[in-house]
């Protein structure tokens, strides 16, 4: 075997093992927070003829549900408009005025952004950078969807109080201040549990 064969099948070696990588500690402050919101966002569950009505303005069945992004297979239905933003409620509910079926990667690769603006932006499987086809037709769909009937707002501050509406968010910031001590704990640990061997290292970390 030449070098240039060598360092070729080297190559393909290293691109086929990826060992596998941790989530800190401190990556799961979103999932925390969208824990701490969506555990006080009330859910109005939608009659069956509410249910046809959506699937009607979405050009669906009930037989051929599938993501409105991209037309992938669903597994969710996604919050149109995000119930979180900027660590905090943005008053909207989970409702059927509020929800469309979605695929696991463009529900998350939208996140919390403004559906139009993600589905013709340029992010990482938006339904624009995958060239999905239909793609005005699909938009126009969710315009007519967004007119169908107008979501629920709440003022959770004004229902609860300021005071422990307030209290429940210093809770949120507690519970991530702990997380982030945690962290530099098993930092500290890993690395010293690697050296006590020649051939261990600390396994890598995403942020």
């Amino acid at each position: 075997m030449s070098d240039v064969e060598g360092k070729a099948l080297s190559a393909a070696l290293r691109r086929a093992l990826r060992m596998p990588a941790i989530q800190s500690m401190k990556s799961r402050k979103t999932s925390i927070t969208n824990a701490f919101v969506s555990a006080i966002v009330p859910v109005v569950r939608p009659t069956e003829d509410e249910i046809l009505e959506a699937l009607k303005i979405l050009g669906m069945t009930p037989q051929t549900v599938q993501c409105i992004y991209c037309g992938d297979k669903c597994n969710a239905w996604d919050h149109l408009r995000p119930i979180v933003v900027g660590r905090r409620p943005t008053g909207y509910i989970s409702e059927i005025a509020n929800l469309v079926p979605a695929c696991q990667p463009c529900n998350s690769s939208k996140g919390n952004s403004h559906w139009k603006e993600w589905m013709l932006g340029k992010a990482p499987q938006c339904p624009q950078s995958r060239n999905v086809a239909e793609l005005l037709d699909r938009v126009s769909r969710l315009e007519a969807y967004e007119k169908w009937r107008a979501p629920t707002f709440v003022d959770f501050e004004a229902i609860v109080g300021s005071e422990t509406y307030a209290e429940y968010w210093d809770e949120l910031n507690r519970v991530i201040t702990e997380l982030e001590h945690s962290q530099a704990m098993a930092d500290a640990l890993r690395k010293t549990i690697a050296t006590a061997s020649s051939r261990w290292q600390p396994r890598p970390i995403t942020s």
